[in-house]
C-alpha cells in the first residue's frame, strides 16, 4: 500500500535561512526542528527533503558541497532528537535567464520548484501516495508545487514565509494551512492523520 509522506523544504524550514551557505558549519537548525522531524518519524510518515539548490548552477560551489551540507543536516537531526530523513532530493539546475552559468547544471529542469519532478521521483522510488501527502515550505513556489501535484501545501512563517504572506516576496499563494514553524505544522499534520484514520 502506498505510504503517506511529508515533504520538507530545507532552507527556512529545517535550517536557518542564510542565503547560499558557503561554509558547512553555517548550516544551523531552526529551534525544535529535530524534535518535529522525530515526531513525523514516530507517526510513521515518510520524511523527504525536496529542495531547490541552484548554487552549483550559479558556480558558487560544487555539488559535493550541497552533499556535505545535507550530511551535516542529517547529523544534526540525529544528534538532537534521533530524527531522520528517509530520502533527500534536490535540484541543482537553473535556466540561463534565471542565472545558471555552469554548463553542467544550466538548463530547464522538471525538478525545479514549482515543477513536480522531485515529488514524482520520490513517489515512484518509494511508493508514496502524493494525494494523501503534505508539503511544508516557506515559499510560494513550495505551496505551488504541492498543489501542482495534488498535495496539501503548508506555509511556515520561518524563512521567507512571513514575506510571502505580506506580499513582499515571490507572488500570492493560497496555502492549505499556515504555521509559525515546522513544529506547529507537524502538530497540525498529526491531527489530520488521526482524523483520517479514526
Amino acid at each position: 500500500m502506498a505510504k503517506r509522506a511529508v515533504f520538507l523544504d530545507r532552507d527556512g524550514v529545517l535550517n536557518v535561512e542564510a542565503g547560499y551557505i558557503r561554509n558547512v558549519e553555517d548550516l544551523i537548525l531552526i529551534p525544535k526542528v529535530a524534535q518535529a522531524v522525530r515526531k513525523l518519524n514516530d507517526l510513521g510518515l515518510f520524511c523527504c527533503l525536496v529542495s531547490n539548490q541552484s548554487g552549483p548552477a550559479r558556480n558558487y560551489y560544487p555539488i559535493s558541497h550541497v552533499e556535505a551540507l545535507h550530511e551535516r543536516l542529517c547529523k544534526l537531526l540525529t544528534e538532537e532528537a534521533g530524527a531522520k530523513l528517509d530520502a533527500l532530493y534536490y535540484c541543482p539546475y537553473l535556466s540561463p535567464p534565471a542565472g545558471g552559468i555552469n554548463p553542467e547544471f544550466t538548463g530547464w529542469s522538471t525538478w525545479r520548484k514549482p515543477n513536480t519532478g522531485m515529488l514524482v521521483a520520490a513517489a515512484w522510488e518509494h511508493d508514496l501516495d502524493l494525494k494523501q501527502s503534505f508539503m511544508i515550505g516557506d515559499k510560494a513556489t513550495d505551496v505551488d508545487m504541492a498543489h501542482n501535484a495534488g498535495l496539501t501545501g503548508i506555509l511556515v512563517t520561518t524563512g521567507y514565509g512571513g514575506k510571502v504572506l505580506k506580499g513582499s516576496y515571490q507572488h500570492p499563494t493560497k496555502p492549505d494551512y499556515i504555521a509559525k514553524d515546522l513544529s506547529e505544522a507537524v502538530t497540525w499534520i498529526s491531527k489530520q492523520t488521526k482524523k483520517n484514520t479514526s
